[in-house]
């Protein structure tokens, strides 16, 4: 007879969004397309996101100011607001993660949270068009508490204001460092692969929910 697990039981879930319930927001395959799209110079692109993403991501630089830095750089005959709308239009929902949060939620009674690497208009945008705030608790998003993940302050945070134990939560992302960092203060992880859900939904179950 199989011994009983002496696990605690889950009562919340932490996400990440990008590579978990939807697309990334800007990655490297939308500044790809975006390249293409407006014919501007790859290298150029990724040479000055790199250099001033983070800074927008932890909420100290708007979405126009990460443009006018990245891409508005010299006069372009697009408009700002025609990039914007190219860049929120990346965002594809991963509906089957998405649904399979909200049955665990109904089903268990879950604390859902996400903690995610966000600039805010883009964050903004995926939560109202996705809905996420329909079923998410609560963000601990960068650009809401101004700093980013691997900075264990943000699960810290997330911690603080779900107030349950770190034994109690499980946390998913597609990357698995952040899901070791997550690990090192206590907190269950899953190291996502979109396209494989049955993968988290299995894992999932092992930990006692199960639908």
């Amino acid at each position: 007879m199989a011994a009983k697990s002496t696990a605690a039981p889950v009562t919340a879930l932490f996400l990440d969004i990008g590579g978990v319930m939807l697309t990334n927001g800007w990655d490297r395959r939308a500044r790809e397309g975006a390249a293409k799209k407006f014919n501007l110079n790859l290298d150029e692109l990724n040479d000055r996101h790199r250099m001033t993403f983070d800074t927008y991501e932890t909420g100290k630089l708007s979405l126009d100011d990460y443009l006018k830095k990245s891409v508005f750089y010299e006069p372009r005959p697009f408009t700002i607001e025609e990039f914007r709308s190219f860049m929120f239009d990346q965002s594809v929902a991963y509906t089957e993660m998405i649904d399979l949060v909200k049955e665990l939620k109904a089903k268990y009674g879950l604390k859902i949270a996400v903690v995610n690497n966000e600039g805010r208009e883009l964050n903004e945008h995926r939560i109202r068009t996705f809905k996420l705030n329909e079923f998410v608790d609560f963000f601990i998003s960068s650009c809401f508490v101004h700093f980013r993940k691997p900075d264990v302050d943000i699960w810290k945070i997330a911690l603080d204001i779900a107030q349950v134990p770190c034994s109690e939560v499980v946390y998913i992302d597609d990357r698995n460092m952040f899901v070791q960092v997550a690990e090192g203060l206590g907190l269950r992880g899953i190291t996502h692969n979109y396209k494989n859900v049955d993968q988290t939904r299995q894992r999932l179950a092992e930990m006692g929910l199960t639908l």
